[in-house]
């Protein structure tokens, strides 16, 4: 293979399937590359001193992927020896020690890699329309965090504990 068959990819989706890990670096894998950095965010079992029970993310899709592609660009902007970038975030439920967000960064050394891997997450969680809801032992969402606010779009934040309790037909359909 010689090097213009190995063009530089971005591999980006948003879906509400389980994501794999090995699919995401499997994307990004190069004859060019040593290096293949990942960076894998799951669900922990608390937030805030409460336990939590499972997270919910919403998106505005096509922003989102707009807003990811930018965040490739920056990428090759500021380390030029990347090659490819996979950036998999998952949508709606995600069970307790489930990913919700995967990205793969390869490059021919480390280096780049690991400081295109932080650089994406840390864009991601700042500027993506992505948003995130915590399910807590309660029953009750706690305020939904805007993981990323971008171009006009405005943060959404969960109803007060008490309307949501009000709304539900019986509190165990949340889990």
């Amino acid at each position: 293979m010689d090097e213009s068959e190995d063009v530089p990819k971005d591999f980006i989706k948003l879906k509400s399937e389980k994501l794999s890990v090995d699919e995401v670096s499997e994307l990004v894998i190069s004859p060019y590359c040593g290096a293949v950095s990942l960076f894998i965010g799951t669900t922990r079992n608390n937030f805030e001193g409460k336990k939590v029970i499972r997270l919910e993310y919403e998106a505005y899709t096509s922003m989102a992927e707009t807003e990811i592609k930018k965040i490739c660009r920056d990428v090759r902007q500021k380390w030029p020896s990347v090659k490819h970038i996979a950036v998999h975030h998952r949508l709606g439920v995600v069970p307790i020690t489930e990913a919700s967000v995967i990205i793969a960064v390869s490059s021919p050394h480390r280096t780049e890699s690991l400081e295109a891997v932080m650089y994406c997450i840390n864009t991601l969680k700042a500027s993506v329309p992505i948003w995130k809801k915590n399910i807590n032992t309660y029953l009750l969402s706690t305020k939904r965090q805007p993981i990323l606010t971008a171009g006009g779009v405005q943060p959404r934040y969960c109803q007060s504990q008490h309307q949501l309790v009000s709304q539900l037909s019986h509190p165990a359909s949340l889990l």
